[in-house]
């Protein structure tokens, strides 16, 4: 399995927009091929801003795949070429971590 957490930083003021455009990407994901998991995640309410925190601009994406193969082709499908093409102006920065769990 490969587990990947992607924080997508916006633009000031724009990450509900790429939020929305994620949201609309999220059904055909979720229906591809060794997709296991697909949620954007956001600092919980009531949490006091710290260190850990991703901010107001920012979101993070936790996926597990079957595969590094299904995660290959995920990357390389219609739906996420568009969404990418979408979200461009308004994304200031991308940090992908593509990992597998060690042991059993």
């Amino acid at each position: 399995m490969i587990h990947v957490v992607a924080i997508i930083t916006a633009h000031s003021g724009q990450r509900a927009q790429v939020l929305e455009a994620f949201l609309a990407n999220t059904a055909a994901v979720r229906a591809e091929d060794g997709c296991i998991e697909y949620t954007a995640t956001v600092d919980a309410a009531g949490m006091p801003a710290g260190p850990g925190s991703v901010g107001p601009d920012s979101f993070v994406v936790v996926e597990k795949w079957a595969s590094l193969a299904a995660l290959q082709a995920h990357a390389a499908t219609p739906h996420m070429k568009a969404y990418s093409a979408k979200v461009k102006e308004w994304v200031a920065k991308r940090t992908i971590h593509i990992l597998e769990p060690v042991g059993g």
